[in-house]
């Protein structure tokens, strides 16, 4: 009898579920109200009725947990001193998005060497973001390969959809089940109208296969979800963060009967993916709100404690704080930009 089944599987490997994973790291009663305040208040800004700016900020991949943390502490000060008209979220991406292949992330490699511990990678995942959460900071996440976010949805309070998946349709219905607000990237090649499509199409009810929390597959059924909204990235035609790229987004998004809300994103292609560029995109879109465009809700930030990126090399150390996959703006950048837009917002 010819083998068809699993031709191309080399080992299998049991993972704990998400009810066992989230049983032995339990978000608290205060965390829960804490992620709970916080989707509100980014619901809030979206809607119009909160006018502070989001600003979400962190390294591009989370790769190093103490380095990470040490970045958060100085955020969440930071947080504190610039509530009155900022409302900062920190990047905590586990998963990146490879156009061949890379490193695809902590949960996936978390020692940074191939040998994949995806087990370990989802607890290491879930405890950076209970210390977030410790630290009254709010997280962000791109959400990517669809079981995951039943390990560590709970704490997430601003979730992505990359301009990889933005128009694929498994992903499409994962964020109608999300319980935060969810942000759905243009297309690599800069397309407004699919993530618009996306966001369409995320806030209807939909039925998809996962896997449920005590391990087994399940079918889901969702309720829609109301506060999905578009985040500009630039494309492989520029960027695409001035006005007229705003007004047009607006309009399209107008159109298509959705409520304009925009996050427009400092990295990729608005940057011509050279990080010095950052602060062009995040000042000129802090003119445009401060010159009464509201459309405009966040910013982006890809940031981490040290300017630049390095690659892992096998026997070579890491250094921590300084990025392994796109290339980050230093914490002293960060700061700046930051209490720059807070003197300059009304």
């Amino acid at each position: 009898m010819k083998q068809t089944y699993n031709v191309n599987i080399c080992r299998q490997e049991p993972l704990p579920s998400p009810q066992e994973v989230k049983s032995e790291l339990p978000i608290s009663s205060e965390m829960s109200e804490n992620v709970f305040a916080w989707r509100k208040s980014i619901e809030n800004i979206l809607s119009g009725t909160d006018k502070r700016l989001m600003i979400i900020t962190g390294p591009c991949s989370i790769d190093n947990l103490d380095a990470s943390m040490e970045y958060a502490d100085k955020l969440a000060k930071l947080s504190q001193k610039v509530s009155d008209k900022i409302f900062i979220i920190q990047r905590a991406y586990f998963e990146k998005p490879r156009t061949i292949i890379g490193w695809k992330g902590l949960i996936y490699d978390p020692d940074l060497d191939g040998s994949c511990k995806i087990e370990n990678g989802l607890r290491m995942a879930r405890k950076f973001l209970l210390g977030l959460a410790e630290k009254g900071l709010p997280a962000a996440t791109e959400m990517l390969e669809p079981m995951v976010p039943q390990y560590i949805a709970d704490l997430i309070s601003w979730g992505a959809i990359g301009a990889r998946t933005t128009e694929s349709q498994t992903h499409r219905q994962m964020a109608s089940g999300l319980s935060m607000p969810t942000g759905f990237k243009n297309t690599t090649d800069g397309d407004i109208q699919v993530a618009i499509e996306a966001i369409k199409a995320a806030a209807h009810k939909h039925i998809f296969l996962g896997v449920i929390d005590d391990g087994r597959m399940g079918t889901f059924h969702t309720s829609g979800n109301k506060f999905c909204h578009l985040v500009l990235r630039g494309g492989s035609g520029g960027p695409n963060y001035g006005s007229e790229y705003i007004a047009f987004a607006r309009e399209l998004m107008k159109k298509a009967g959705i409520s304009p809300a925009i996050i427009i994103d400092c990295s990729h292609g608005n940057s011509l993916k050279k990080p010095e560029l950052q602060h062009i995109p995040f000042r000129d879109a802090i003119k445009q709100i401060s010159a009464g465009e509201t459309a405009i809700k966040g910013l982006m930030l890809e940031s981490y404690l040290k300017a630049g990126r390095q690659d892992v090399k096998p026997g070579s150390p890491v250094v921590p704080g300084l990025s392994i996959t796109d290339a980050c703006i230093s914490w002293e950048e960060t700061e700046t930009l930051i209490r720059e837009a807070h003197a300059n917002l009304k």
